[in-house]
């Protein structure tokens, strides 16, 4: 493949397997291809999604030997993060390097309990040191912490020692349903008007989740006073094929009666699945008169210019395209499964 870009300059990648890919990434570092192995590093983010996170130890162990695969790097340990069991309930996993296995725990938006990460790193632990003998250690442990778990063990007596707080995560630990907290960290950036830095960290806003549909109802009149005086929100659809809607209103309710609000901030947008960061879709308000609408006696649960909307609980996709850049091509009213919103404050 090497000799091949060398003296074609082009490359097929489609038909290689991704070890591979990998084994070609390594060779583009050593011989200084910069190109190729830029191109290569994107590939296996971009193209090689699922066979990275199935192979997560063996690509982290050879990335980590590359100080110019920064980029593949942190999309591994980004990805972990995000979704951690698989990974550390994973048979490969306890062959994980100590170095990188310690940097990931010590990492704040490892989105796992404290519980979890003690256990996982006991049986990593276990499998890297054999023959050792399972017992606690008198020696090696905080001596208020030794009693205080002897005495819960034999008496069952509480703990009074104050236990870590919990990991703080990115982008206002925001819990969802609908999708992956990366694509949180994509809608934060469009709010800063940053169409491009799909991979960027942004913990500039924090997210609350103000109504849930499946725990709220559906009913426009709960909508309305589930999100009246919140503020800037962010709402999300979750459709039948597991595609998502959404819309930015970043000026909020506030209890008026059949108003256009103006703005130039406001946008809606789509993603394929909960975790797409390859065919999602931003359209930007074009005729800010026509921005969001805010009627607390309609039966509109939110409505950006005609272009998403929903209306008598029907959700209505690109009938009109006149206010905002045409994302959604042509009309359609799929069937709803998942509505949620969330304030958007900046921290």
């Amino acid at each position: 493949m090497i000799l091949k870009y060398i003296y074609t300059g082009e490359l097929d990648l489609a038909k290689q397997s991704g070890e591979d890919i990998l084994g070609l990434l390594v060779s583009s570092d050593e011989l200084l291809i910069d190109e190729l192995f830029n191109h290569v590093q994107d590939y296996l983010i971009e193209k090689q999604t699922s066979w990275v996170q199935k192979n997560f130890v063996l690509v982290l162990h050879t990335v980590f030997q590359l100080t110019s695969c920064k980029k593949l790097q942190d999309y591994c340990l980004e990805s972990i993060c995000e979704d951690p069991e698989p990974f550390i309930s994973s048979k490969t996993f306890l062959s994980l390097d100590k170095d990188i296995l310690f940097g990931l725990l010590k990492r704040n938006d490892l989105q796992i309990k404290e519980i979890a990460a003690w256990d996982c790193l006991i049986k990593w632990g276990i499998e890297q040191t054999p023959g050792l003998g399972i017992r606690p250690y008198k020696a090696i442990i905080p001596h208020h912490i030794y009693e205080e778990v002897a005495e819960f063990y034999y008496k069952k007596t509480l703990p009074k020692t104050t236990t870590l707080p919990p990991r703080t995560g990115k982008s206002g630990s925001l819990t969802s349903t609908i999708i992956k907290p990366k694509l949180i960290n994509i809608i934060s950036n469009w709010i800063d008007r940053n169409n491009s830095a799909a991979h960027s960290n942004n913990d500039k806003y924090k997210f609350s989740l103000i109504y849930l549909m499946s725990r709220d109802g559906f009913d426009y009149r709960t909508f309305y006073n589930k999100c009246n005086g919140q503020g800037p929100f962010v709402v999300l659809i979750r459709v039948q094929s597991k595609k998502i809607y959404g819309g930015y209103n970043p000026i909020g309710y506030a209890g008026r009666n059949n108003r256009w609000l103006s703005s130039i901030e406001s946008f809606i947008f789509s993603f394929e699945n909960d975790q797409d960061i390859h065919n999602m879709k931003i359209g930007r308000v074009t005729n800010t008169t026509y921005s969001v609408y805010d009627n607390r006696n309609s039966n509109n649960f939110f409505n950006f210019g005609g272009d998403l909307y929903i209306s008598e609980q029907n959700l209505y996709v690109g009938f009109n395209s006149a206010h905002y850049e045409n994302i959604f091509g042509g009309g359609q009213s799929p069937s709803i499964e998942e509505i949620e919103v969330f304030s958007v404050i900046k921290k």
